[in-house]
């Protein structure tokens, strides 16, 4: 009989997170971790096929998505405190310092590769979708054209004007922005849920601050990887190209996985649920096996 609770939030000092706790309470611990602009909600369709393997899985609404957990300003959302929000969560659930698994896609895998570099006693496994290493994508931005995909990064560091056009665009022509990303792969579903998210969430503002915190990144996080790690990367993301997804392999020293989803855009958890749903049971179990 398992004596494991649900999770449905979190604290850290004065925040508090929002967290989706399914599958079996008894099931290995998957953290999964969300992007931009997105909640947990991401996850509706991946996090169902690990249950049915058995894994129990905590989604939480990271920084600034959280109605709880949303300070005012760009230095609170420096890559520091997201990954120590991440750990104060592995804590809670796993007081015993069991070891968990890590999923993130987009600003989550940001999120993810940085909690495996600095708390990798804390992982059994890492993976990350979409996002490469952040080494591999600083080398990118300098020898490819992910500079060029990279330049809303740019755009972003503006104060309160991405946000206004972001809102004007998702309000004003939100039947021609769900049509692109239905066009992109996204569910009709999804799509409408991320527009008006855009259109109407107090969370966008903190959402963007993700980005104006960047330059606040610590060489920490740039450290190579030793635990077992997969990456997914899709050859139709319009945002990150392929350079720096293969020069992701130059920073992991433990067991690695590359997979490409050809004719996948960036939506991965939504796009090819169950191709990564495929990859994840072969790489969640290789620490029991190893």
């Amino acid at each position: 009989m398992t004596t494991a609770q649900r999770i449905t939030s979190y604290t850290r000092g004065r925040l508090v997170f929002d967290v989706a706790d399914q599958g079996p309470l008894d099931g290995e611990l998957v953290l999964l971790l969300h992007g931009f602009p997105q909640t947990s909600r991401s996850w509706d369709r991946l996090a169902p096929l690990l249950h049915a393997a058995g894994y129990r899985t905590l989604a939480p609404d990271q920084r600034g998505y959280s109605p709880g957990a949303r300070p005012r300003g760009r230095f609170p959302y420096r890559l520091s405190q997201l990954v120590a929000d991440a750990e104060a969560l592995i804590r809670t659930a796993a007081p015993d310092g069991r070891k968990v698994h890590v999923v993130g896609h987009d600003w989550g895998a940001a999120v993810a590769w940085a909690l495996a570099a600095v708390h990798p006693q804390r992982l059994a496994t890492l993976t990350a979708l979409s996002v490469p290493h952040p080494a591999a994508f600083s080398l990118a931005l300098l020898s490819s054209r992910q500079l060029l995909y990279s330049w809303y990064m740019f755009a972003f560091q503006v104060p309160w004007l991405p946000e206004l056009l972001l809102r004007r665009l998702a309000a004003g022509s939100r039947t021609r922005v769900i049509k692109g990303l239905t066009a992109a792969g996204q569910t009709p579903e999804a799509a409408a849920r991320d527009t008006d998210f855009v259109a109407h969430s107090p969370a966008l503002t903190p959402a963007v601050n993700w980005y104006r915190a960047m330059p606040f990144s610590t060489p920490a996080h740039l450290a190579r990887i030793t635990l077992p790690t997969l990456h997914v990367w899709s050859d139709r993301d319009p945002a990150l190209t392929r350079r720096g997804a293969e020069l992701t392999r130059r920073f992991v020293t433990g067991p690695y996985t590359f997979h490409v989803l050809p004719g996948t855009g960036h939506w991965i958890p939504e796009e090819a649920a169950e191709e990564v749903a495929g990859l994840l049971g072969a790489h969640l179990a290789a620490p029991l096996t190893a």
